[in-house]
């Protein structure tokens, strides 16, 4: 005995109820005891159309509610959506439905419910009981079991009266719990297209959004494309003779009950209205503090009386659905805004070193508007080295971002100076507490306005330079979080540096200098606290965490994509927290925003510089104050002395001409002493000199156009046409101009 033929007899229909997209298959005997309207093919074909509430269609004339005679109750299925289903069972039993099964989905246990089956004027026709287990697990959960009837004796029946009131609160309660719960405009618009109860059960379902003079067709019901008979009303002036316009302009509803109301009101656009097919109207004005945000349209396949029961219902939902709307296109609005200015706030490119392998991440709050004050730089300096700052501004809001806006400039300004990691914190310390407390102006109706004082903003700071030849990094903290180092082996070791207050604080705080050296297969690590004390961490319970994190990463070299990995791995751990992880011990603490650098020698480099810097053969430095002019000349005596067995002899005059230049400008333009650099390393043949002259003043040279007879003004003109690359590079005080030449390079052409 089959067990098809064992269903077919006790007539026990079977229903497949998919937990993530609610789609319903089932055979055809559940689908006769749910009273779902079929259309059937031919004999041999196996698919079968249902036309649920919403559909473009109406049934034929004809369409049976179930299965013919003879018809093979279990070898043909059909699938319906949530609407059709929910169309059908009374809305107290579905609401009670829909809570069970989502109880059994998360403890895996048996679904019972005994429904009421409803027809299209809302009667109740049979009572059937459903039982069903979950199956399979992730996206592909869902609930298998059976339909059966439940015989008339053994139905509870409610009062008709009662039974149509506990329907229309419990949609209202169904409704507002969906939209409540609705995180997005496109959300919203979904569950205003999917609404239908029994008796009383809408064709088609859409939104007309206000967009200042205009009206757009955002939503119809099920979201699905706009169909093409709709396409003359995908947007209308809110001036244009069509009821949306008219409920929009005068914030009233307009009810149509059947096509000749149309025609009467509207005449203008009733041959494309009656194309569509629908019979009865209901056009509500979607109102929020006093704003028409658009309206909404409940169309029918038959005409409607609206009743004041109905009309009240109609009302009460357009009004969920304007709070609604308002709420999520706010949210949606706000976070565009907070990511725009985020977007703008972090570095636009990617942050790279030459000879060091980097790895930065910034990912905001979550919640509220997305944005704050955690920030992180990259930033190239006069030295040859590179800068690598990271900070976090007290607060999680729109002040934070700003503050951070422009600290994280004036930073880079003194950076940029040439200013030592100490140096750079101490005026960045003077610059935030120069910016003060904001004044906000606070007035009361009728009475003058007085300024109230704001908080002052304090910034937690850590900034260090990087020599990826070296691997020297000198880090200068202002009450940041301590650098860590991941090991070769995956030991993650913190590592202390000295530090004082945070930025802001305090003006005359001094920051000293910890010197670390990076050694290849060493990686560090510098983050604010929100990576820390993620999930209400400690310090020390966070760091705990981090470590273990850094121990199951690989133990391979550190490369490029290992850093991306664990870079990924940390972001991750704060969303999802490891096994057998518990929450902190301030748990109840809100997330905070989180910025870390991920920082690792690039051994092949550092190798190669390293035997570029042991071929320096010779160096050469000397002062030359401004009462000793007579001292350029000993200068270039020197130089040429250092180029004696240089190979273009052309080259040695064009050097010495180019130091006495600069020697002579500080000497004229300026009222400090010069300082003269000059070194030159590599083999023979292929050497590269170097000259730099350093003085303390902060006045940058300039190009001119010098006349014919002019005795001035010729110096940088000159420099371009006999220098391989010159440069004039700002110093903490004062500035350096230098000019490289190579030995092995081709002689210029002066054609």
């Amino acid at each position: 005995m089959r067990s098809e033929d064992v269903l077919k007899a006790t007539k026990v229909g079977l229903w497949r109820w998919d937990s993530a997209t609610g789609a319903s298959t089932v055979d055809l005997c559940a689908a006769r005891l749910l009273g779902i309207p079929v259309r059937q093919g031919g004999a041999e074909s196996r698919s079968v159309s249902v036309p649920g509430p919403g559909s473009d269609t109406v049934p034929e004339p004809g369409a049976e509610t179930g299965p013919g005679p003879g018809a093979d109750f279990g070898t043909e299925t059909l699938t319906l959506s949530t609407t059709a289903v929910r169309s059908r069972i009374h809305v107290v039993d579905y609401v009670d439905l829909v809570a069970t099964a989502t109880l059994a989905l998360t403890e895996g246990s048996l679904v019972e419910a005994v429904m009421r089956v409803v027809g299209e004027d809302g009667r109740v026709v049979r009572t059937v009981r459903c039982r069903m287990m979950p199956q399979g697990e992730g996206e592909t959960l869902a609930l298998i079991g059976t339909v059966a009837e439940v015989p008339e004796s053994s139905a509870e029946r409610r009062p008709p009266a009662r039974d149509e009131q506990l329907s229309r609160e419990a949609l209202l309660l169904s409704t507002g719990r969906a939209l409540a719960e609705a995180r997005s405009t496109a959300e919203v618009l979904r569950v205003a297209g999917s609404l239908a109860m029994p008796g009383f059960v809408p064709r088609t379902l859409a939104v007309f959004s206000r967009e200042g003079d205009q009206l757009a067709l955002v939503g119809t019901h099920a979201q699905r494309p706009v169909p093409k008979h709709l396409l003359p009303f995908i947007e209308m002036s809110v001036d244009a003779d069509h009821p949306a316009a008219e409920v929009v302009r005068t914030g009233r509803a307009i009810y149509l009950p059947g096509p000749d109301d149309y025609r009467r009101r509207y005449p203008a656009v009733w041959p494309e209205v009656e194309r569509i097919g629908n019979r009865g109207w209901a056009f509500l004005p979607l109102i929020a503090s006093r704003r028409t945000l658009g309206a909404w349209m409940v169309a029918f396949a038959e005409p409607v009386d609206f009743t004041a029961e109905e009309r009240a219902l109609l009302t009460n939902v357009a009004r969920m659905l304007a709070q609604a709307i308002s709420r999520t296109s706010m949210h949606e609005t706000e976070l565009q805004l907070s990511a725009g200015l985020q977007r703008t706030l972090t570095p636009t490119r990617r942050p790279a070193i030459e000879g060091m392998s980097l790895a930065a991440r910034y990912v905001p709050a979550g919640g509220g508007l997305e944005v704050g004050g955690d920030w992180y730089d990259v930033i190239p300096l006069p030295s040859g080295r590179t800068a690598l700052v990271i900070g976090d501004v007290q607060g999680h809001d729109v002040r934070a971002a700003g503050i951070m806006a422009q600290l994280r400039i004036a930073l880079r300004a003194y950076a940029a100076e040439g200013h030592r990691p100490d140096a750079v914190l101490s005026r960045s310390s003077r610059f935030l507490a120069g910016l003060g407390p904001p004044e906000q102006t606070g007035s009361e109706e009728g009475g003058p306005s007085e300024a109230v004082p704001g908080e002052t903003r304090f910034a937690t700071c850590l900034y260090m330079e990087a020599d990826p030849v070296t691997g020297v990094l000198d880090v200068a903290r202002a009450g940041h979080p301590d650098p860590a180092l991941w090991l070769a082996d995956g030991t993650m070791l913190i590592r202390p540096t000295a530090g004082g207050l945070p930025l802001g604080l305090d003006p005359g705080t001094e920051y000293p200098t910890t010197r670390l050296v990076l050694e290849p297969g060493e990686t560090l690590l510098v983050c604010t606290d929100g990576l820390i004390e993620t999930g209400g961490h400690t310090i020390d319970t966070g760091w705990r965490r981090i470590r273990q994190i850094a121990e199951e990463q690989s133990e391979d070299d550190r490369g490029p994509e290992d850093l991306e990995r664990f870079a990924d791995a940390l972001v991750r751990s704060t969303h999802s927290p490891l096994s057998g992880e518990t929450a902190g011990p301030l748990a109840d603490r809100r997330e905070d925003d989180i910025a870390l650098l991920l920082l690792a020698l690039d051994p092949v480099y550092a190798a190669e510089r390293a035997v570029a810097a042991e071929g320096v053969s010779r160096r050469t430095t000397l002062a030359v104050a401004q009462a000793e002019p007579e001292r350029i000349g000993e200068a270039r005596h020197q130089l040429q002395g250092m180029l004696f067995d240089w190979v273009n002899e052309d080259q040695i005059d064009a050097a010495v001409l180019m130091l006495s230049e600069m020697l002579t400008n500080v000497l004229v333009h300026t009222d400090g002493d010069a300082r003269v650099i000059a070194e030159c390393n590599g083999t023979r043949r292929a050497r590269l000199l170097r000259v730099e002259v350093a003085d303390t003043s902060d006045a940058l040279p300039h190009r001119r156009t010098p006349g014919e007879l002019a005795s001035s003004g010729r110096g940088l003109v000159m420099m371009e046409m006999l220098a391989g690359a010159w440069g004039v590079d700002p110093r903490g005080e004062g500035k350096c101009i230098w000019f490289e030449m190579h030995e092995n390079a081709p002689p210029p052409d002066w054609s």
